[in-house]
């Protein structure tokens, strides 16, 4: 099953609620990810452009849409930013079939 990082920052007011409520949010997460047909796999807290940061397990891109779509939809974040994780072996994979292509760079 394919793995999504998904980055999240909050709103001020989502920080301010935090604080005032500090609260572990993987619950609703996890349960939003199997709605999806997937799991949370981790999740972390993190100082910086993002707030928290989670990989989870979705059937296929159009889950890992609507999962992204599901949290921006709240109000509650000020950005979500997906991407797609390969595994070492798909991105060998990807590279052999790369090489195989006949792409030339400008010169």
């Amino acid at each position: 099953m394919p793995s999504y990082l998904v980055q999240v920052s909050y709103t001020p007011e989502a920080v301010a609620a935090l604080l005032k409520k500090p609260q572990d949010r993987t619950t609703v997460v996890s349960k939003a990810a199997q709605k999806l047909g997937g799991s949370l796999k981790n999740a972390w807290l993190a100082f910086g452009d993002y707030d928290t940061i989670v990989v989870v397990d979705l059937p296929d891109n159009t889950a890992a849409a609507a999962f992204a779509m599901a949290i921006s939809a709240g109000g509650s974040c000020k950005s979500v930013k997906t991407t797609s994780l390969l595994s070492v072996e798909e991105g060998i994979a990807a590279m052999k079939i790369a090489s195989g292509t006949g792409y030339k760079p400008l010169s």
